[in-house]
Order: structure tokens, then C-alpha cells, then sequence
């Protein structure tokens, strides 16, 4: 048995502004859209991962999802452009990461990465 996808699913009352939002900030492509749902993707395939964790590093809260993506300093000044509530400051971790935290329309706790290479 293997497992082949984890999908996340953000329940709101408004559809269309989430979807716009992520698409916005994540550059998103719509997968699917029955005006209920809509699946959003990178079109970039990765291995499925799932954290289960106590904490979320550094003193910080857990987050509801982790998006890793290649420019977190884009993200992050989009996030800014838009108004976007930033809730943990761009941070350089000890552990190789490079991220800052958000909170969604929908009051989903973002954290928004980039590996340091």
C-alpha cells in the first residue's frame, strides 16, 4: 500500500476570496473548480509529507499548513503589498529555514518557507 496524495481542506463560507487569495500570493493553479470546492496546485509533484508536532520551532505556534516555496522574501513583500497580517516575523531558523508566518481569510495560521541553501 502506498499512499499517493494528502490534500489539504480549508472549510469556508467564501470560495472565491480564498481562492483568489492563495492564487495571489502562491501563484496557484486551479485543478478542479465546482464552485463548492476548488483544487488548487503548483503543477510541481513532491513527496507526500505529513508533521505531527508539539510546537511550531522557535517558540512559535504550530501552524495549520507549511508552504515551502523557491523566493520567501517575494511571498513575504506580496504578503505585505496585500495587507496580509503577518504574525511571525521573516526569521532565518537554526535548523535551515528561512520563513515567516500569516494567517489566511479563513484564519488558517500559514507558515511560509524556503530551505537556505
Amino acid at each position: 500500500m502506498a499512499v499517493l496524495r494528502i490534500v489539504v481542506d480549508i472549510e469556508t463560507p467564501d470560495v472565491a476570496g480564498l481562492r483568489q487569495f492563495y492564487q495571489a500570493l502562491f501563484d496557484l493553479d486551479v485543478n478542479m473548480d465546482l464552485g463548492w470546492i476548488v483544487t488548487l496546485s503548483s503543477g510541481v509533484s513532491m513527496p507526500v509529507q505529513m508533521s505531527l508536532a508539539s510546537e511550531g520551532g522557535s517558540g512559535a505556534p504550530v501552524p495549520d499548513l507549511s508552504i515551502e516555496v523557491d523566493d520567501v522574501d517575494e511571498v513575504h513583500d506580496r504578503a505585505k503589498a496585500q495587507g496580509v497580517p503577518i504574525v511571525y516575523d521573516m526569521t532565518d531558523e537554526p535548523w535551515g529555514v528561512r520563513r515567516f508566518f500569516l494567517r489566511d481569510p479563513a484564519d488558517k495560521l500559514l507558515n511560509v518557507l524556503t530551505h537556505r541553501r
